[in-house]
């Protein structure tokens, strides 16, 4: 009697990305922060990433100026596309963008007006709705952070950085309890107001 066996060789799926979320979620003991914290930072960082297309996400437990621990863990990323422009920067992309176009049209081709605006690295605070903030509170989050936030991937290194990005901003970043999210831009101190 021959018996045949046949051996396979058993290759394991690729995990989904909610299991490395989960597996992401494990690190919280060895975070110097409260786990509902950290939990909330990964949280924002998993919607930025899947719901936003954000890329060079990553969260930040400590300040990247005083390499001390911060009040609550911050994430940092590349939004798509520019969030916020400053008003003058506005008006000289404009005027760029319309001598383009008319340089193109005295070439005889024909080209609308086209501003375009780099992304910027952002700072994001993951809060929650219930949450009461105080100017104090947003005061010694805005002390413990740099105006960019430190850059992480060679294509954020080899970016230029922005002339008209004079004071710092976080995207604060607000959780209800049903996971809607909502985002808000926020300036350390007076900012000239933007033109519709």
């Amino acid at each position: 009697m021959t018996t045949l066996t046949s051996t396979k060789t058993a290759v394991a799926p690729a995990p989904a990305q909610v299991q490395m979320f989960v597996a992401d979620s494990a690190k919280l003991s060895s975070s110097t922060h409260l786990p509902s914290l950290h939990s909330l930072a990964l949280q924002i960082l998993h919607n930025l990433q899947y719901q936003h297309y954000w890329t060079d996400l990553k969260v930040h437990t400590h300040s990247p100026l005083t390499k001390e621990p911060l009040s609550r863990p911050l994430v940092t990323g590349l939004p798509p596309q520019r969030l916020y422009v400053h008003p003058d920067e506005q008006v000289e992309l404009l005027k760029n963008a319309d001598r383009q176009r008319k340089a193109a049209q005295a070439a005889g081709e024909k080209s609308g007006l086209e501003v375009k605006a780099q992304p910027e690295l952002e700072w994001v605070l993951p809060t929650r709705l219930n949450e009461q903030w105080t100017l104090r509170r947003l005061a010694e989050v805005f002390d413990d952070i740099s105006m960019v936030p430190p850059q992480t991937s060679a294509a954020a290194q080899k970016a230029p950085a922005n002339p008209w990005r004079t004071t710092k901003r976080v995207v604060l970043a607000t959780v209800d309890t049903d996971s809607t999210v909502v985002y808000y831009i926020m300036h350390d101190g007076v900012v000239k107001p933007r033109q519709n």
